[in-house]
């Protein structure tokens, strides 16, 4: 039985516990078993529009299940009503499971014990290794690897167990641990460059006393209410969800009772780096489908990472043993003011009116590895949707001089030119389920005689009819934005209700075309792409991105070249920072925020945030002093 209230519930801890017990049951779970990932299955959606509270639920899971004593990987889908398992065995070549935590340990033992690992630091006058930090990272795909599940490791220094090791790069010292065997199958040891010997440490300073507090606090209580796992806000209802893979996902959002995404979250990242010394040109992460962002989930804490009044949602993921663990306080909602939301003097009479703005967050943050990642929904009162990705933490250093490929943050200490390229997924359901993309240029007009003085300039609409032509690159220079229209409801102006996605576009992925990164990410070779929307198409990258050779998720999708007119499609959009370090990122790194809005265009049939209350008028303070924000 499952204890789940909707078909969208995140997996509860009896869930992940039931699928554990009936992979069991069923013969697939012996000692050298291990669960690289359990997600849930959502239901089609026709069930999830026909479900009506207390309307029984079916639940399904997927687990991945790795032998770690022979690298045979299969994949289970799990009935949690009736126990039933449906098996396939996972090609290697198809991509590898994720990897394990406990894989980070192992990695480190078996270096630490290999004896061209010793001599490495030796030769650069470290006795003391008790102290020294083997950093496992996934290691990408490459023609001259062999076939085995493996990850590469970088070595670190640390003067005391509090040290950052980040600010410590052994230079030049490479490792390949097969994870399997448990052979170190390399150690590249090259070059003789000092270990940088500044401290990274970015606690510990005195504090600063001229900040006056602020408090934020809501006497009424919130404006919002939570029932389950819908949350209803000022015209807003969407479900909050939760899984291992892509941690935060929202579903069913609607704005003044009409849908506008069916699902979202953020669908895969990857970090490549552009500094193509041999200890580095291999690295590019894909933490979503190599190191799973939500399993890599952060316990929130209240005045730290949220301030106000908060609803906190934990999160359940299962652990290496298939065993359920809880985050505690993974999710975090809250409202916040945003400023003015409109204003105008009348000249004539001078009368002058404005109106407070206010969000609705639903925030998380993950850790993977050096970075942290923040992902903030911002829901607003004239109906936009704003996604902003927050990239803090430490950035990824190593040792010597400046290069064209990275840049000095403390002495002797650089940190590689790299970016962190986003791809959301947006479910679209825009005033229903038909819907049509369309990509909106500003142009200007060449001078004659309908533009004599040369000042015209219209928009220019392209529809992008099939998936061939619906791979796409944001222009800025043109104002280039990408409007879903409906084909099933128009507005009070006979213009089909529609939203436009507004990119803030940065560059998109800077390794050359035939190289393994690309081929592995090519999902972020564009900035947006469009397809028809397919149950088993949730990864941009494909289901198992680790040490996959390329060619996976969107290009393969895309070659189908589906229709995409009046149809229920999807969009995938890549932003993100392409970052240089500074010296003012070190030693941690203060927020580099990107992200997109997606908002109304001819969705609603006027301002929908006309009805705001005038603070300055407000029954409850004096005239033109309210403080209550009533």
């Amino acid at each position: 039985m499952t204890d789940a209230r909707h078909p969208l519930d995140p997996l509860t801890a009896d869930e992940i516990a039931l699928v554990r017990a009936a992979l069991v049951a069923a013969g697939r779970v012996g000692d050298t078993t291990r669960f690289p990932s359990v997600l849930p299955v959502e239901p089609a959606k026709d069930a999830v529009r026909a479900h009506r509270p207390g309307d029984p639920v079916t639940r399904r899971a997927r687990a991945v299940l790795l032998d770690v004593a022979t690298g045979a990987t299969g994949e289970a889908v799990v009935d949690l009503g009736t126990g039933e398992v449906t098996w396939r065995d996972l090609d290697p070549g198809d991509g590898r499971a994720a990897i394990l935590f406990e894989e980070y340990e192992r990695v480190a033992e078996l270096v630490r014990a290999d004896v061209r690992w010793q001599q490495a630091l030796l030769r650069r006058g470290v006795e003391d290794r008790s102290l020294a930090f083997v950093a496992p990272l996934s290691p990408g795909s490459f023609a001259e690897d062999e076939p085995r599940r493996f990850l590469r490791a970088l070595t670190f220094l640390r003067d005391h167990v509090d040290d950052s090791p980040w600010a410590h790069p052994v230079e030049g010292l490479l490792a390949e641990v097969d994870l399997i065997s448990g052979e170190v199958l390399r150690v590249l040891d090259d070059g003789d460059v000092p270990v940088p010997p500044e401290h990274g440490n970015y606690t510990g300073l005195p504090p600063r006393t001229t900040l006056k507090p602020i408090s934020i606090t809501q006497p009424e209580g919130v404006s919002f209410t939570v029932d389950g796992g819908e949350v209803t806000w000022e015209g807003w209802t969407f479900r909050v969800g939760f899984n291992a893979r892509e941690g935060l996902t929202l579903h069913r959002v609607s704005f003044d009772g009409r849908s506008v995404l069916h699902r979202a979250s953020v669908a895969e990242m990857v970090v490549p780096y552009g500094d193509p010394a041999p200890w580095r040109n291999w690295i590019s992460y894909f933490d979503a489908g190599e190191y799973l962002l939500g399993k890599n989930a952060n316990p929130l804490r209240l005045g730290c990472d949220c301030l106000g009044v908060i609803h906190y949602f934990d999160a359940v993921v299962a652990d290496d043993h298939g065993h359920p663990v809880t985050i505690p306080q993974a999710i975090c909602l809250h409202e916040e003011d945003d400023g003015v939301l409109w204003k105008h003097t009348n000249i004539l009479t001078g009368a002058s009116d404005s109106r407070r703005a206010r969000r609705l967050v639903v925030s998380s943050f993950s850790t993977v590895g050096n970075y942290d990642y923040g992902f903030f929904w911002y829901f607003h009162l004239d109906g936009t949707v704003e996604l902003e990705a927050k990239a803090t933490g430490v950035v990824f250093c190593g040792a010597g001089p400046e290069s064209p490929y990275a840049a000095p943050v403390a002495p002797g200490l650089v940190a590689p030119v790299h970016q962190h390229l986003f791809c959301a997924r947006l479910d679209v359901e825009v005033a229903g389920v038909a819907n049509t993309v369309e990509e909106v240029d500003f142009v200007g007009l060449p001078t004659g005689s309908d533009n004599p003085r040369g000042n015209a300039f219209t928009t220019r609409a392209t529809v992008l009819e099939r998936e061939s032509v619906a791979a796409r690159t944001a222009d800025a220079a043109r104002g280039r934005t990408w409007v879903v229209r409906s084909a099933e409801s128009r507005n009070r102006l006979g213009k089909p209700r529609a939203y436009q996605l507004v990119p803030s576009p940065g560059p998109t992925l800077l390794a050359q075309p035939g190289s393994s990164v690309a081929g592995r990410a090519a999902f972020a070779t564009r900035h947006l792409w469009v397809t028809r929307f397919a149950e088993d198409e949730r990864f941009p990258a494909g289901d198992h991105p680790n040490q996959h050779p390329g060619g996976a998720g969107l290009p393969a999708w895309t070659a189908r070249d589906r229709d995409l007119v009046d149809t229920d499609v999807v969009l995938w959009h890549v932003f993100g920072p392409t970052h240089l370090p500074r010296p003012e990122d070190w030693p941690v790194m203060p927020v580099d925020r990107s992200g997109f809005r997606l908002r109304p265009l001819g969705f609603c049939d006027r301002n929908p945030a006309l009805d705001l209350p005038d603070l300055a008028a407000c029954a409850h303070c004096p005239p033109g002093a309210c403080a209550c924000e009533h």
